[in-house]
């Protein structure tokens, strides 16, 4: 039962801190948060449909493979962030500015990792996982990030500095993949 409190709780401080880092993004709308969260909820509708086949074709235990994925997307989005602001730097650009292509990735980072947290769970509950489950995991992302998008826009969390909300976002991905492979050991 605590891991479960924890994970849930993880994801939501990602999907929270998600939000900021959009909504610091002068280019960032609302409506490209909308679009993102509605292609998270298709992808975690498609985990949840594809949970039990692949639970009956893989020889081990699935947190293996959620783990490593939430550590290697954890790692990806602090790195991506880091190499990203080399470059602009090279390049003299001082202004913060975020591109569509940039938009694009943090969506589909989102939304593989509530595509991965709903197989998760749905292998925890198999016999007995029901929609709920990609419902619920995809009204929290939209719910949290929606929430941080919102006050950021409005200068409430202005002080957070952009480097603060990947790194945030990041360990938090990567703690929840070290989660899911103590549960794995035994831990």
């Amino acid at each position: 039962m605590l891991v479960s409190v924890l994970s849930g709780l993880i994801v939501s401080i990602d999907a929270f801190f998600i939000g900021i880092s959009l909504g610091l993004q002068k280019k960032c709308k609302f409506l490209y948060l909308a679009i993102i969260n509605a292609f998270l909820f298709s992808l975690c509708a498609l985990g949840f449909l594809i949970a039990e086949r692949i639970y009956e074709i893989i020889p081990f235990n699935p947190d293996l493979i959620v783990g490593f994925a939430f550590i290697a997307l954890g790692l990806w989005y602090i790195l991506h962030y880091f190499i990203s602001e080399h470059m602009k730097s090279d390049k003299g650009v001082t202004e913060e500015k975020i591109s569509l292509r940039s938009i694009i990735l943090v969506g589909l980072i989102m939304s593989g990792e509530a595509m991965l947290l709903t197989m998760g769970i749905t292998f925890v509950f198999l016999p007995n996982s029901t929609l709920l489950i990609p419902i619920t995991v995809a009204l929290a992302h939209f719910g949290y990030s929606a929430l941080s998008f919102y006050l950021a826009k409005t200068k409430h969390m202005k002080r957070i500095p952009v480097v603060a909300s990947h790194v945030i976002s990041g360990l938090a991905l990567i703690i929840y993949g070290l989660m899911a492979l103590f549960v794995e050991i035994g831990i």
